[in-house]
């Protein structure tokens, strides 16, 4: 197994690191355009092998034919977002980065699976689909995962549990107008809705839209990188053990919850394949209405970018 991240910043490295320890590739290569950068990250993290226990290859390189014949290839190049600035402020110029990056990868890998992790998440999962022209099961958007386990984190924290007992739905866009169905979120089997009032489980859920934002407006310079990368090792994990897991992943959809052709976070099941199943759960009416509107904002930004990648 080669895994190719690209992105040497925060998330990408973050996520290298991560795969290494967990011995998920033989070989790993963290690419960036930044000459020095990913070489000395991934020198730092393979001399850490011997005291994490763990023999993966790690090579840094800004040539992307050190990438040729990956099998997985994790995208987080991008510009970051600044205080103030929303996910579909980076719209234009992390597209193109994108496209580029993408057409760069086919040049050297003919059917690798594709993690975006590049913001505004959606939208780049599309782009990269339709510049690399790969099957939509082998683009993948990194989404719900971070969205749900940012829920958890805070539902965890106000009831005082433990998180390895709370599981969370998180649908629709990686934005403000993505979907916490508080149905489907519960703590060991148990309705969150038997645990908090109403009025505190809308503050959770306010929180979790908008816990990005939060993350930036502290660090000032940058955003997240801990959870998103461990989210993206969470799907890259099942693909390459082939685990099965049913994760919130962005996915082309194809007429599921009404919404057709439109990248967008829903349940899947992921394997070795890439994505094997979409699963349509049963949503209220009001959760539903939410998903489309927020598949209807990921629909409009993408034709805003029809003509860059026609």
């Amino acid at each position: 197994m080669k895994i190719t991240v690209i992105g040497a910043g925060n998330v990408g490295a973050t996520t290298a690191f991560r795969l290494a320890e967990k011995q998920l590739a033989r070989e790993l290569v963290l690419l960036d355009v930044v000459e020095g950068i990913p070489q000395g990250k991934a020198l730092d993290m393979y001399e850490s092998g011997p005291v994490g226990l763990f023999d993966t290859n790690v090579t840094g390189s800004n040539d992307y034919a050190d990438s040729a014949n990956s099998d997985i290839v994790v995208i987080t190049a991008g510009l970051p977002r600044k205080p103030g600035m929303s996910r579909e402020d980076l719209l234009t110029m992390n597209a193109g980065i994108v496209r580029e990056v993408t057409g760069k990868i086919m040049e050297h890998s003919k059917n690798p699976i594709i993690v975006v992790v590049s913001n505004p998440l959606d939208i780049m999962t599309h782009v990269a689909w339709q510049k690399s022209g790969l099957p939509k099961e082998r683009v993948i958007g990194m989404a719900g995962v971070l969205d749900s386990a940012r829920f958890r984190s805070f539902i965890a924290m106000e009831l005082g549990v433990s998180m390895q007992d709370v599981t969370a739905c998180v649908l629709g866009g990686h934005g403000d107008a993505m979907v916490p169905v508080v149905k489907y979120t519960t703590v060991a089997g148990i309705p969150i809705a038997d645990l908090i009032a109403a009025d505190r489980i809308a503050e959770l859920v306010e929180r979790t839209r908008t816990g990005g934002a939060e993350i930036v407006n502290y660090l000032k310079q940058g955003s997240a990188f801990y959870a998103p990368a461990a989210s993206v090792v969470e799907m890259v994990e099942s693909i390459v053990l082939d685990r099965k897991r049913v994760l919130t992943c962005a996915v082309s959809l194809g007429g599921e919850y009404g919404i057709d052709g439109t990248f967008v976070g829903v349940p899947v099941k992921l394997g070795k394949n890439g994505v094997e199943k979409v699963y349509e759960i049963k949503l209220d009416q009001s959760d539903l209405d939410m998903l489309q509107k927020s598949a209807l904002i990921v629909d409009e930004n993408c034709k805003m970018l029809e003509a860059p990648f026609t």
